[in-house]
């Protein structure tokens, strides 16, 4: 009787800190500024349009960066700021089922983006693991933090997380996903991080003495005058691998396709809920 009322107990409790999963459809209309390019202002409006889907399936969203304001009325919710990533919402995008579909014109000489896309969301119940990462250029100091980026700048990313836990870096392009971190030498597959210690990847000179052989220094090239890259870093208290990938080009990172890249990191976080990936948007120049 006891061990059945202790299953009973687990059952409930489970029960009510399950997270809901929903398929949504997301669409969106942004008027870009003249100021952004086409790619940036398609970025932009897929991002807003998976943070209102969540919004109206889940409620009030809360951002820190980026904020202007949200109202509630009635059952849905209007979302009047952008903030990439959704990461504070009451709910996150964890995979876009199809891709999405873009319809452009213009408005006095400004590009309308309209989108709709297809993929499913989960309520957040529990509050994220906080970590701090930062996109660095020409310096390992976080004073270096950029996203603008031109044709042979060293690329470095500092990272530091208050538990412990397992890293994966990626830079991902139109077609590719590079992994950056773990490093092309290493074979396990993962790479751990102990709590409260600032790591900056890709510098053999802020590097453990025993992992400096391991690491690839990093830069950024361009082949056309302008292009617009990701790099995620993705963490997680929970042990995972990178995704499967190959040697494709020497000199280059390991790769997968993109397409692939986004279904490894679905799987991982449909696992996994306290896995926290963090995009970063790279304007890169010649």
């Amino acid at each position: 009787m006891r061990q059945l009322f202790l299953f009973i107990c687990i059952f409930i409790a489970t029960a009510a800190f399950s997270q809901k999963e929903k398929t949504v459809v997301a669409e969106y209309t942004y008027i870009a500024p003249e100021t952004q390019s086409l790619e940036q202002a398609k970025r932009t409006a897929l991002e807003r349009a998976k943070v209102q889907a969540i919004a109206d399936e889940f409620g009030t969203v809360v951002s820190e960066t980026n904020v202007t304001r949200m109202e509630n009325s009635g059952d849905r919710s209007n979302v009047d700021f952008m903030s990439v990533g959704g990461s504070e919402a009451k709910g996150e995008w964890i995979e876009t089922i199809k891709e999405p579909e873009y319809d452009i014109s213009y408005q006095d000489n400004m590009p309308v983006i309209k989108v709709r896309v297809k993929g499913r969301i989960r309520e957040i119940i529990a509050a994220k693991i906080e970590y701090k990462a930062r996109v660095l250029k020409n310096g390992t100091e976080d004073k270096f933090e950029s996203r603008d980026f031109r044709n042979g700048d060293d690329l470095f990313v500092s990272f530091i997380s208050p538990v412990a836990g397992y890293v994966a870096i990626y830079l991902v392009d139109d077609t590719n996903a590079f992994c950056l971190l773990p490093y092309q030498n290493q074979e396990t597959g993962i790479y751990p991080v102990r709590a409260n210690q600032r790591y900056v990847f890709f510098s053999e000179k802020d590097a453990d003495p025993q992992e400096r052989s391991l690491v690839d220094h990093l830069y950024m090239t361009c082949e056309r005058a302008y292009e617009f890259n990701q790099i995620y870093v993705i963490f997680s208290p929970n042990e995972f691998t990178k995704a499967v990938d190959s040697q494709v080009t020497a000199g280059l990172p390991r790769q997968l396709g993109v397409e692939a890249f986004h279904k490894w990191m679905a799987k991982c976080r449909k696992q996994d809920p306290k896995m926290a990936p963090q995009p970063f948007d790279i304007n890169l120049k010649k």
